[in-house]
């Protein structure tokens, strides 16, 4: 908000007199106006803007000079305000009360809520609040600096409240006034400053006047200048006690600070200090605290010392003073520069780079050598220091060209400092194609390929204008200048490279490294410059050298780059296609002959092939299987000799190792193109039939090769079978491609075998192992580095396969249970595959973690016996690998509710599947993989629990229930983690009594029947296999352990009982006709969930729980009609009726009896002489004795 004149007025008379006359309380706090929002205090001035801040203070210094206690009560309670506190300083405070005194009163007044205040709010009204805050400050001291500073009140006032303030542990007070305070004595440094000016000035006016002859000398003046001496002397003196004050009782304290803006705060005002006043602040006392702070622990705090320290060694004339500080703190500064904070690394780089042009002796080779290596960082704002420090120390830079390999990086490095020098493509053409000169020195070929290389590289950076792979986010926008800039150097490049590209690769041809290097300048060439230009004498030439290179050269580096230097030039868009076209096809014909010639003398004379026919067989291969990965050879028909080449190897097994590797590789590109000319097209039915056949021959070959006894032979033809069967996946007829569906194959499952089977034998393989597998040699680090490289990419080729549905998922079981071993080399790859294949599908990732971890189970048994030591190393790691499985399911449990509840259904099931020998007193073998399970409970949802649970109780007969022995331990640890948290976590699994629910229990409190009695042991049948499917094994599983009394309290009757009695089938029977029926009839088969079917099941176990008590409950009546009818000779007319009412009870009328049984069953009985036998039949309806099953013939009756 703009500070109107009427505020500036408003506050002039607020000033003029004590008394509530000038709109202002006796007690010296301002007041608002009605609308309350007329800034009336100083803390609203500068939290509202600051467009008339010098008139303000200018009417606080009129108003200080009528009244200074009101004035400094404004400023005291400016400074409060400012730090957040709600409280207001009265002036009866400000008088009579000390100021540790009025501080602790303040501190009351603070807003407990909030930990925010002024300094530390956001939102723009308080964006501008710091700088306003210092600008008040820095104006405050300026405009009293020749009166008001030295009256040895105000400031000896506000440098003992900011005092007590920066004490205080309230963070708001103390970060608040450590900031006024900082810059208090910033601005009295300037007034020191220009004290010291003065007196200079003063002295200089002093020695000329008494340096004049005695006739022409005023002595008036004298006196004056040296009264004006004295009291500027004066004055300094007192602005050095403030100072003196100001560091000695704040800065030295809070320099230290536990909040490290108020750390930063500190060092960043004690460089402007010595900036400004370097005389009197650029000295070992002060810049010790600087050196000090260079090792603090926040980046924050570090980045302003280096800043601080930037800004004295940008001016050459303080390195004299910097001297001593640069040999104490130089070798911290210089380890800076690999700070972890990419920030304070670049400025520490800065600062050396400064330090480094001020004096070249005061870094050692070793401190350059330790930045030089930065041009190589990732960071780019690192590497472009770095590069800057390199560019200035010019002496020692030749060096480093020599001393790396990623020369792209170094040219990046360097692009922004030395752009001139990397630019000057036309100095290191002359340099390359100089001839030697008896008695001058030129380059030595270390030099020569280090010179290309550094030319070819900023060659690409000039074209490409953005900085290399792995360096930046990606490729930015370019501004017009840029853009304009890169065509520019592209022209030029061009222009110049077109007619000295052929002359180098002549000079060089013979040497493989420089001629790779070379054939990546026509890359970046502007190709329509041969022909608008002229030029096709040059573009024959090129064409001629490389043709020159094919036949020189078999390595497939030099290879490859002739190839994609022929499959730019063969572009379709450039006029000079045709000629180029002319000349590939030319070379690519004699290369076939010589190829088809060669094969025919290898098949002819078979083991008696000497060296020199392998030789002219692999180059050419090599030659051709370079030029078929660019270019569509599919009319020389190169997979025929190639098949035939492999089917010798596989039949004779006497094919060399390189030939067999690049048979399978040419023949992989003969496919593709195949394929791409297939999509591109409209293919017939024989073209898809001999594809098809093409590429089944070629899957069987490789198959074959992964048994090959070659190490990179197997390698090939496993990366080539992935690649494959994932291009000739499902996938490829998507996006209407249907047509494409006779090209799809299907990997069987001994093929996805072999594929794992070789991963578990190739990659997943210790250290020492692949040493010996490499006959003895000693690998160095680049080496092993390579090789875990290369097993890295078998592991992913196989995962991919995994993620995309073509290989089953529970053949990842064999990748996931390698998580912990192998979690340094493949972690990554592994856990991407899990979070692919939950994405994929839920259920079957939590079935195959769990097959994971019973094979590792299984494996342990193998090992161990069934004995298990479960605090042994190996149990642990199985658990802790559960635990790693079960971190990866998330928080969300609502989505992962089905695959959880799967996971542990598969590991009861596994848990109990095999028992024990000895019988059935002892634990399964299987047992303690409960104890791995438990770590999955956590993920149940809390009625998850309880149904788990009850499928639990399904396996455990009543001899499990009761025992508490070690060896059952996992068994109570896993019950214990599936009732902690459920709905009868109050229940102690050591009671080994089934869990009921509230109700049941509330019920028997109030007299509901006891449960029905337990079978006996000899009706408890065995489990029953659990193969097959699960929703198959619902109907027929018999599961031991206790029966409980069925509570009729299920929802689904509740709702719609009669409907849920039509709809829920008897699981023991189905009568002819009905739905099961039907389904069993037709193989129908209704998709359920686990948890679905569970629900179902125990409604349908509680329907027949409550048909079965009421048909006991006939059973009963039948009996009493019996008895009464032996004692009393003869039964009334009307109660056969009353029996069959009760006996044919619907299903909807269940649920009212259910209601009834909470409190009494009445049975209306019929009408009977004797009172006494209808009172003593009542009861017996609620004793448990007459609850019988339904083989039950008698029960102990009372009359």
């Amino acid at each position: 908000m703009e500070i109107s004149a009427f505020h500036i007025v408003k506050y002039k008379k607020a000033r003029r007199s004590p008394v509530d006359k000038g709109g202002r309380r006796p007690n010296g706090v301002a007041h608002q106006n009605g609308e309350g929002t007329d800034p009336s205090t100083l803390f609203e001035v500068v939290k509202q803007g600051k467009s008339a801040m010098q008139s303000v203070i200018d009417d606080w210094i009129e108003a200080y000079k009528q009244d200074r206690d009101l004035a400094l009560l404004d400023l005291i309670n400016f400074f409060i305000h400012c730090s957040g506190c709600k409280g207001t300083v009265r002036i009866e405070m400000f008088r009579n009360m000390q100021n540790a005194e009025i501080i602790r009163k303040m501190t009351e007044e603070f807003d407990e809520d909030s930990g925010d205040y002024p300094l530390t709010m956001a939102g723009p009204q308080w964006k501008k609040f710091r700088y306003n805050f210092c600008e008040f400050i820095m104006v405050l001291i300026r405009q009293c600096q020749y009166s008001i500073i030295y009256d040895e009140y105000m400031m000896d006032t506000v440098i003992s409240l900011l005092t007590g303030l920066s004490d205080s542990q309230v963070r708001a007070f103390r970060h608040t006034s450590t900031l006024a305070a900082m810059k208090l004595m910033t601005a009295l440094v300037n007034v020191a400053l220009n004290l010291s000016i003065n007196q200079d000035n003063t002295q200089r006016q002093y020695e000329a006047e008494r340096n004049k002859v005695a006739g022409k000398r005023a002595n008036e003046k004298l006196e004056l200048l040296l009264e004006k001496r004295k009291e500027l002397q004066e004055n300094q003196d007192e602005i050095e006690n403030m100072m003196n004050s100001i560091f000695k009782g704040i800065f030295v304290h809070r320099y230290r600070d536990a909040i490290a803006e108020i750390r930063a705060i500190c060092i960043e005002e004690i460089g402007v200090w010595m900036k400004l006043y370097s005389d009197a602040f650029l000295n070992d006392s002060y810049l010790k605290y600087v050196g000090w702070t260079l090792h603090d622990r926040q980046g924050e705090v570090r980045l302003k010392c280096l800043k601080a320290l930037q800004t004295l060694y940008t001016n050459r004339e303080l390195f004299p003073k910097l001297e001593l500080f640069t040999n104490r703190f130089k070798d911290r500064i210089v380890s800076m520069t690999l700070d972890k904070e990419y920030d304070v690394a670049v400025e520490a780089i800065r600062l050396v780079t400064l330090i480094l042009h001020g004096s070249e002796d005061a870094l050692s080779n070793d401190d350059c050598e330790n930045v030089y290596h930065l041009v190589y960082s990732a960071h780019r704002p690192v590497a472009v220091a770095a590069g800057e420090f390199l560019h200035r120390n010019e002496v020692r830079k030749i060096n480093i060209f020599l001393l790396h390999e990623h020369a792209a990086y170094l040219v990046d490095s360097l692009w922004d400092s030395s752009q001139e020098l990397l630019k000057d493509w036309d100095c290191m053409v002359e340099l390359l194609l100089e001839d030697p000169v008896q008695g001058e020195e030129v380059l030595g070929d270390r030099h020569e390929s280090a010179l290309i290389e550094l030319m070819v590289c900023t060659i690409r950076q000039a074209a490409e204008a953005h900085p290399p792979v792995g360096r930046g986010t990606g490729k930015r926008v370019l501004t017009a200048k840029e853009k304009k800039t890169q065509i520019d150097d592209k022209n030029r490049l061009t222009e110049h490279l077109i007619v000295a590209l052929p002359m180098l690769l002549s000079k060089y041809q013979a040497d493989s490294e420089k001629v790779a290097n070379l054939l990546q300048v026509p890359l970046y060439f502007d190709l329509e410059v041969y022909s608008s230009g002229r030029m096709e004498k040059h573009l024959d030439a090129l064409l001629k050298q490389i043709r020159v290179v094919v036949e020189k050269h078999a390595e497939m580096e030099v290879l490859e780059a002739c190839s994609k230097t022929y499959s730019i030039l063969c572009s379709e868009e450039y006029t000079i296609m045709n000629r180029v076209d002319i000349a590939r096809s030319q070379l690519i014909d004699e290369l076939m002959d010589r190829f088809a010639h060669s094969v025919e003398d290898l098949l002819q004379e078979g083991d008696e092939a000497d060296d020199d026919d392998i030789y002219n067989v692999l180059s050419t291969l090599k030659k051709l299987t370079a030029f078929h990965n660019a270019h569509d050879l599919t009319k020389w028909d190169l997979f025929k000799n190639c098949y035939r080449l492999l089917k010798m190897g596989i039949e004779q097994g006497s094919m060399p190792e390189q030939i067999a590797v690049q048979a399978l590789q040419c023949s992989h590109y003969s496919i593709l193109w195949q394929l791409v000319k297939i999509t591109e097209g409209c293919p017939s039915k024989d073209d898809l039939v001999a594809l098809r056949r093409v590429v089944k021959s070629f899957l069987a070959v490789c198959q074959q090769c992964l048994s090959n006894v070659n190490t990179p032979v197997k390698e090939q033809a496993f990366m080539l079978l992935c690649d494959l069967l994932m291009i000739f996946s499902h996938q490829l007829v998507t996006g209407g491609r249907e047509a494409l569906q006779p090209l799809v194959f299907n990997p069987d499952s001994t093929l996805q075998n072999e594929l794992l089977n070789f991963v578990l034998d190739h990659v997943f393989i210790d250290q020492d192992d692949e040493n010996q597998s490499m006959e003895g040699d000693e690998e160095d680090e680049a080496n092993k580095i390579e090789a875990l490289h290369k097993r890295r990419n078998l592991l992913a080729a196989f995962c991919k396969l995994i993620i995309y549905d073509i290989v089953d998922m529970p053949a990842a079981a064999d990748i996931f249970k390698q998580y912990m071993k192998y979690y340094n080399d493949y972690g990554d790859i592994i856990k991407e595959t899990l979070s692919k294949a939950r994405h994929m599908d839920k259920i079957q990732c939590a079935k195959t973690l769990i097959l994971s971890l019973q094979q590792l189970f299984n494996e342990l048994i193998q090992d161990q016996g069934p004995n298990l030591d479960r605090t042994s190393s190996h149990v642990s790691g199985i658990k802790e690998l559960a635990r790693r499985f079960a971190l990866t399911f998330g928080l969300d449990q609502i989505k992962t509710r089905e695959a959880v509840a799967t996971l542990h259904k598969d590991g009861i099931e596994f848990a109990f599947k095999v028992p024990n020998p000895k019988g059935p007193e002892y634990p399964p073998l299987n047992l303690a993989f409960l104890e791995v399970l438990c770590e999955f409970s956590s993920k149940l949802l809390r009625q998850d629990k309880k149904t788990v649970h009850s499928y639990l109780e399904k396996f455990m007969t009543e001899y499990m229930m009761e025992r508490r022995e070690d060896v059952w331990l996992p068994l109570i640890a896993y019950r214990n983690s599936l009732l902690t948290g459920g709905d009868d976590d109050r229940l102690s699994v050591t009671t080994g009594a089934s869990s009921t629910s509230k109700a049941s229990t509330v019920r028997s409190k109030r007299g509901r029947p006891p449960q029905h009695k337990r079978r006996p042991e000899g009706r408890i049948k065995n489990k029953e296999s659990v193969d097959g499917s699960w929703i198959m094994r619902n109907d027929t599983l018999q599961t031991p352990g206790a029966l409980h009394t069925p509570q009729l309290t299920s929802t689904v009757l509740r709702e719609n009982p009669r409907q849920a009695a039509d709809h829920i089938p008897d699981q023991d029977s189905s009568e002819p006709g009905s739905e099961p029926d039907y389904m069993h009839k037709y193989g129908i088969k209704i998709q359920m969930s686990w948890l679905d079917q569970q629900k179902m099941e125990e409604v349908n176990r509680k329907e027949r729980g409550g048909m079965n008590y009421m048909k006991s409950l006939s059973q009963f009546i039948v009996s009493l009609k019996l008895v009464i009818s032996f004692r009393r000779g003869l039964m009334e007319d009307d109660a056969e009726p009353i029996f069959e009412d009760v006996m044919m009870s619907s299903r909807g009328q269940l649920e009212d009896m259910n209601e009834e049984f909470e409190d009494t069953m009445v049975i209306d009985l019929p009408a009977s002489r004797n009172r006494r036998e209808r009172a003593e039949l009542r009861p017996d309806f609620f004793d448990s004795t007459a609850i019988m099953e339904d083989d039950a013939v008698s029960a102990p009756l009372r009359y």
